[in-house]
């Protein structure tokens, strides 16, 4: 009897057991959303270019701002370029004029475009030469755009005008990538030089400028 007492406790202790655990499972709550996720793998940022390129009118003479060390430095000088003719036999009242062609080859727009000119400084072309003083007086510089004037005046006031917005003068807001400036170079010996003159000549650095 007692025996059988114990085997019927241990059964109902069991059943109330599982009857609890069924109960406690019941009773955990559930719970249900709604979701939605954008995730980007791609987030990158990084440099464009401004590279200049100068071309002459006959197209044979190409020169690039990276000529000079590569992009890193990106300002050369072009001296296979005679913006002012290289004519050395020039005569009163004679005038030289070279196209040049300035271009934006690299990615991003040009804000600032810009002409620095140098001071004029005169030489002996050889052995005989006159005893003036002033040729770069004597020597009219036209910069031109198209019907757009850059500068006029002579080699000597070119070299004290400084810093020349060429953006501003053509009315534009930039030089985009891709877009070529056509520009010409007039120079012209003042008709009424004497002798004085003979056997001298003119040199006069120029620098061109982008900026971003």
């Amino acid at each position: 009897m007692a025996k059988l007492l114990k085997k019927r406790s241990m059964s109902l202790v069991f059943s109330a057991g599982v009857s609890s655990l069924v109960l406690a499972l019941g009773m955990t709550p559930t719970f249900g959303a709604f979701t939605a996720s954008i995730s980007g793998d791609v987030n990158n940022a990084g440099t464009g270019t401004i590279v200049m390129q100068e071309t002459d009118s006959s197209g044979t003479i190409t020169c690039l701002s990276t000529d000079g060390g590569g992009v890193w430095l990106n300002a050369a000088s072009c001296s296979t370029m005679n913006r002012y003719g290289g004519d050395l036999g020039m005569r009163p009242g004679d005038s030289a004029v070279v196209v040049t062609y300035i271009r934006n080859i690299g990615t991003i727009t040009a804000s600032s475009f810009s002409l620095t000119p140098g001071v004029c400084v005169q030489s002996a072309t050889g052995t005989l030469s006159g005893s003036a003083t002033d040729f770069c007086s004597k020597l009219a510089v036209s910069i031109t755009s198209g019907l757009t004037a850059i500068f006029s005046g002579t080699a000597a006031a070119l070299g004290g005008v400084g810093t020349i917005d060429v953006l501003s003068r053509l009315g534009l807001a930039g030089v985009e990538a891709g877009q070529q400036t056509p520009l010409t170079v007039t120079t012209t010996m003042d008709p009424t030089v004497d002798n004085s003159y003979q056997g001298l000549r003119v040199s006069q650095p120029v620098t061109w400028t982008f900026s971003a």
